[in-house]
């Protein structure tokens, strides 16, 4: 059921030790617009770890500009797969990396929520868990990457047992750390809101001013808690 799937994966990627992929039954999970495509293709990029080491104290153009170019690998990689699958009569729908500003609607600007989270499908995916500061935070990489998916009407097995608890543990280095103080410290799992344990309204409006004054530029990128949180360090 995955192995053809598989193969078209590997041969898009060009460095499988840059990326983690998994597949997911994201059925019963989705808004209605998705219909019966209900699998998730999830694949993450890994960031550039100098890059990521250096923003300990808050963005720079160098990692905004990362940011973009991993996002676009990542979208160029997940379009060249969706026309594989689709060549095969495989139905699929692209969830780019992240949203243009004119993508968002106003329910976005009142809950700073989208129709698709690419964290919960990597979750179902096994790849990884939710963080305290709402990272989506990897086995292999730790919160070090972005994330893209597709999603198919063509059933598919999970590659990795759902994950559906925090691993952080006692950590709480993200959440002392968080300039925004966005995070309660509460851990997450599927039965827990975001808006339980971290507050996203604080975390861009400190975004927004941090990277006016680092950079001069007023976008919602900080990457603090990216770069400090142990896990992907090394």
């Amino acid at each position: 059921m995955n192995q053809g799937i598989e193969e078209h994966v590997k041969q898009i990627i060009a460095n499988e030790s840059d990326y983690i992929t998994g597949f997911a039954d994201l059925s019963g999970l989705l808004p209605e617009i998705y219909g019966n495509h209900t699998y998730g293709i999830v694949i993450g990029k890994k960031l550039d770890k100098h890059i990521i080491d250096s923003i300990e104290s808050g963005p720079k153009l160098e990692y905004y500009e990362l940011y973009k170019k991993t996002n676009r690998e990542l979208s160029d990689i997940i379009h060249r797969l969706s026309d594989e699958l689709e060549s095969m009569n495989i139905s699929t729908i692209v969830i780019e990396p992240t949203l243009n500003d004119d993508q968002l609607d106003h329910r976005y600007y009142t809950t700073l929520r989208t129709n698709f989270s690419h964290k919960m499908a990597a979750t179902r995916a096994g790849l990884g868990w939710i963080g305290k500061t709402a990272l989506f935070v990897s086995k292999k990489f730790g919160p070090r990457l972005r994330l893209a998916t597709i999603l198919t009407d063509h059933p598919l097995k999970c590659t990795f047992p759902p994950i559906d608890e925090s691993q952080c543990g006692t950590c709480s280095v993200c959440v002392k750390k968080c300039p925004a103080q966005a995070a309660t410290g509460k851990p997450w799992n599927i039965h827990v809101d975001r808006d339980e344990f971290f507050n996203p309204f604080k975390c861009r409006e400190k975004c927004l001013e941090l990277s006016w004054q680092k950079m001069e530029q007023r976008i919602s990128i900080c990457g603090i808690c990216v770069s400090i949180c142990p896990l992907g360090k090394h």
